[in-house]
Parts: C-alpha cells; structure tokens; sequence
C-alpha cells in the first residue's frame, strides 16, 4: 500500500481543503494516508487518515524555523512514499525529503509573492524586495520536486513554466454539505460573509454599507478578525450597530447562518493576490443556494454574471454595496432564483466531487510503484 503524509505547519488538522476533501479522499482510495499537524492536540485517528502532532509553538518565528524543523523530523520517521506539503515555509523540508530520495508534491494554495505584497507587517522596502526573493527561491525548488498542486488555473499555470507535472485542484465545496437552506420564506433581512476579516478583506466598507442600508437588513460577520487597526476603526462605526459579530463558527455553524441569510458577501479589494483567486467563500455561497455579493474582477464576474447567481459590485464603493444588499432583500423571487442558479452550477461543475476524481488520478497515475511520482 502506498504511504501518503501530508505536511502542514499552519493549517489546522481539520482543515477544509487538506483534511476534509484530500485526506480523507485519499484515504477513501485505500491510501495509507497520514496528516502531520502543529496544533499541540496531539495524535489520533479520524475518517481512515491518521494524524500526527508535532506540537505547538507561540509566534511566527518559532512556526517559520522551530516548528518546520519538527515536521521534518516527523515526516523522516514516517518514512512514506510520498510527501505533500502545504506551507511556503515548508519548502525546506521539501528539498531536503528530495535530497532523502523521496517523491515530493507542493500544494500551493495561494500565490505566495503577490501575498506577502498586502502584508500589513511588512515595510515598504521589504514589500519590494521580499515578493522577488521568494520567487526566485520558489523556481529553484519547485524544479526539482515531483509534482504541483495548485488551488487555481492562474497558480497551475504560472507553475507550469517551471514545472510540467502542475496540476490544479480547485477548493470547490462538497455537494451535500450545504444542501439543507431553509425556505425561502424562513430566511432573515441578513447578508453574512464568512472568513477571516481584515481590511484588505474589505471589512471597513461592508460596515460603511451596513449604515447605509435602507432594508433593515444586517451584516453577519463569521471569523475571526486578523487586522486590530481595521477592527479598532469598524466597532466605533454607526454601521457596526447594524452587525452581527458570530466570531468564528465551525462547519455546522456555517451550514446554519448560510441558510438563513439572503446572500453571501466576497468583496475583497483589488490586492495582486485576489483579483485571480477562487475564493472559497463564494463557492459556499452558491452551494447553499443564495446569491453572491461579489467584487467585480474579471475572473469573479465571469462566474457571478456569467451564472447569473449574483451581483459584482466595485468593492471600494459602499453605496454599491449598500445598493446590492437592498436589491436582493427587497426582491426576495429574484434573490432565489439566483441563488438556484448558484446551487445549479455547483452541482454541474463547481464541486469537490469533480476535483476529487482529478486528484486521485493525480495521484493514480503517478503511485502505483514504490517510486511513486520520481518515475513522471
């Protein structure tokens, strides 16, 4: 049987993309597979995958030198055939499992260099200079190893020019885990967003809207705020009086506030690393059948419009989305047939069933001998 560890130094071990669909999907395909995580909740067994705690250490150095370290040496005693790892800071440990003989695959879930360029911590200086150094040091390494994994289009390609075997597997929701909305005569006068907040995630101006707003609607705020500037400033607002601050919900909890909302808000700004993303977010949405609120990228407005399961918006204009929210609680009929175009495009495209079958034969066509993906 073949070995399988996935590698994180980040992400929780019940992280949607890494746990919830390739761990287990693997695992579901007979793979040995085995989720190496740094949440100090130590070992155990979940849905066939087995994870390893390596344990947790405060701040972002100790995750960027100590905590890798660890990894490493936990991916070297489970001794697998081959290694996925999902963190930049992880690259390191790639390289040196390569230099061990093993098969090596990067999961990129963002655009690394366009990321660190909407760093709040970082200076201007290091803005400039840090993108160009780390994609430098990312084309040096992700030469040698196996394989790509990419969570869009845009980063499989931009992978492809260094490495032939990139391949993308977009974070698309599973079908069944938003299939239960309720009526839409039950729903409330409530859009929601769902994520991490943070001013470049547009939260000033969705507040700015929320006072606005002419409908009696409110704002449902899920997640956890990663900018104290920005939540500082949002919570002495008149709009935050129109919001509600859920904090963050697990996977239940989204289901629930989903259902009961009359859309889903995604209008992040314009940074480099958003305009071509696939947030998840939006797809959720749709899932759960109502409309998106959308920033209007080209990509985005192609999905929104060209589905007809929302509105794009230009996120930097509270109006605008003031605007949107009225529209779509105001005109409940046509609220739910966008939002049953957003479910219809799911269900035929836009899953993780879809991406689910392209990584398996990822991987099928790649492990069925020891070498596993060293024979592409």
């Amino acid at each position: 049987m073949c070995r399988i560890v996935h590698l994180t130094s980040a992400h929780p071990r019940n992280d949607p993309r890494i746990f919830i669909k390739q761990c287990r999907t693997l695992a579901a395909q007979g793979y040995d597979v085995t989720l190496v995580v740094a949440d100090g909740k130590g070992d155990t067994r979940v849905d066939g995958v087995s994870i390893a705690d390596v344990g947790r250490l405060p701040g972002r150095l100790n995750r960027i030198f100590r905590t890798t370290q660890r990894v490493f040496d936990k991916a070297v005693a489970l001794d697998a055939d081959i290694y996925q790892f999902h963190d930049p800071e992880l690259i390191p440990v790639g390289l040196k499992l390569k230099r061990r003989g093993k098969a090596v695959i990067f999961d990129s879930h963002e655009d690394t260099a366009r990321q660190l360029v909407g760093k709040p911590y970082l200076d201007p200086v290091s803005r400039r200079v840090l993108p160009a150094l780390f994609s430098a040091y990312e084309r040096f390494a992700c030469t040698r190893f196996d394989g790509i994994i990419a969570a869009t289009p845009t980063i499989r390609d931009a992978f492809l020019k260094i490495n032939p075997v990139s391949v993308d597997i977009n974070n698309f929701p599973i079908i069944d885990e938003f299939d239960d909305a309720l009526p839409w005569t039950m729903k409330q006068a409530q859009v929601c967003y769902v994520g991490a907040i943070s001013g470049i995630r547009g939260i000033r101006q969705m507040v700015e809207a929320a006072a606005l707003l002419r409908s009696g609607a409110r704002l449902h705020l899920a997640g956890r705020f990663f900018d104290p500037a920005a939540e500082a400033e949002v919570r002495t607002h008149p709009g935050w009086q129109r919001v509600s601050d859920l904090g963050f919900l697990d996977r239940p909890g989204v289901r629930d506030l989903l259902s009961q909302s009359v859309a889903g808000m995604v209008t992040l700004l314009p940074a480099p690393n958003h305009v071509d993303s696939l947030p998840t977010k939006m797809f959720e949405y749709m899932s759960s059948g109502i409309p998106v609120i959308a920033s209007d990228f080209p990509l985005w407005r192609e999905i929104v419009e060209g589905n007809r399961c929302g509105i794009c918006v230009d996120p930097l204009d509270p109006k605008a989305i003031a605007a949107a929210i009225d529209y779509l609680v105001s005109n409940p009929d046509i609220a739910k047939s966008m939002g049953e175009r957003g479910r219809q495009a799911v269900l035929e495209k836009y899953n993780w069933e879809v991406e689910a079958a392209r990584l398996t034969d990822f991987y099928g066509a790649r492990s069925h001998v020891k070498q596993a993906i060293a024979s592409v």
